[in-house]
């Protein structure tokens, strides 16, 4: 097979970003036509389509592989870029996926020297949120470099580091706790007590509710608050019980804010960091999981 144009290459990225012709010529300061003919030209290469034409824009089995290779090859020409002193690119991009709770809590001051240094120097971090139980889906289609997961297994030229474990424990305000459950939440009444969930994909709170009472499979009465910072204000204000990570309610508990309900029950999440394994002296993916590494050491059990 012959090399690809990574001016090609370029226009496939920015097609995933943008999800659109027009939005991907836009970031490129270029015409849609030639958006359309460098995509043409890629796709005669493989010998087959790369894209679906729909709204929004999606990428096919055979446009996720040359994707990744993409943003692998973005990559170390950011590094290269650096090595050699130049500035790097305006349009480059290193996109990471991590937790919608590691991004509030401990992910932001690990990254943020790397951060301000990327200021300086050009290029850009990209922070994909998504559940930690399907970050590892964006390493894998291509979309990021790295991810913050709780898969342990790493994906086929990547490689895996242990970060440590987010501890999600139950609590509620002490208005709530007076008002809506005076005896207590038990195995009787949480089936009636509204539990804070993040999103459909959270099932923190299942998992804590079995651990506390020794049942599978519970059904819980839920309402939906689809933001870290704003799920524990919720459960400050006393909208119900949040299952929510031990280092951010802490500073509410003990300020009295936030009640922990049964402490001795905890819902143990274990964190890793993914990354495309790159070659190069000083590579910048490597310090971004390196910087990860150190900031979950110092935050994380």
């Amino acid at each position: 097979m012959n090399e690809f144009d990574p001016a090609a290459l370029r226009c496939l990225a920015a097609l995933a970003d943008e999800q659109g012709f027009e939005r991907a010529a836009q970031r490129l300061s270029i015409t849609q036509s030639a958006v359309s003919q460098r995509l043409r030209t890629l796709e005669a290469q493989v010998g087959q389509p790369l894209v679906v034409r729909s709204r929004p824009l999606r990428l096919t089995e055979a446009g996720k592989v040359l994707l990744r290779f993409a943003r692998q090859l973005q990559a170390l020409r950011v590094d290269v870029a650096r090595e050699l002193g130049e500035r790097v690119a305006p349009q480059s991009r290193l996109a990471i996926a991590v937790n919608a709770d590691s991004l509030a809590t401990w992910v932001l001051p690990a990254l943020d020297a790397l951060v301000q240094r990327g200021l300086r120097e050009g290029y850009g971090l990209e922070l994909v949120v998504d559940d930690q139980d399907f970050t590892h889906d964006s390493l894998r289609q291509g979309d990021v470099l790295g991810c913050v997961t709780t898969v342990a297994e790493a994906l086929q030229g990547c490689r895996v580091q242990p970060l440590g474990v987010m501890r999600y424990v139950a609590v509620a305000s002490p208005a709530f706790l007076a008002a809506q459950l005076p005896d207590g939440l038990h195995a009787g009444n949480f089936g009636d007590t509204p539990f804070l969930v993040f999103n459909r994909k959270d099932d923190s709170q299942a998992q804590w509710v079995s651990q506390a009472f020794g049942i599978q499979g519970p059904r819980l009465r839920e309402r939906f608050v689809p933001s870290s910072e704003a799920y524990v204000n919720a459960a400050v204000m006393g909208w119900g019980v949040g299952v929510a990570p031990e280092i951010q309610v802490r500073p509410w508990v003990e300020a009295g804010r936030l009640v922990v309900l049964r402490p001795e029950v905890g819902v143990d999440v274990a964190l890793y960091w993914h990354q495309w394994q790159l070659q190069g002296r000083g590579a910048l993916l490597d310090q971004i999981g390196q910087a990860l590494a150190e900031g979950a050491r110092a935050a994380l059990a």
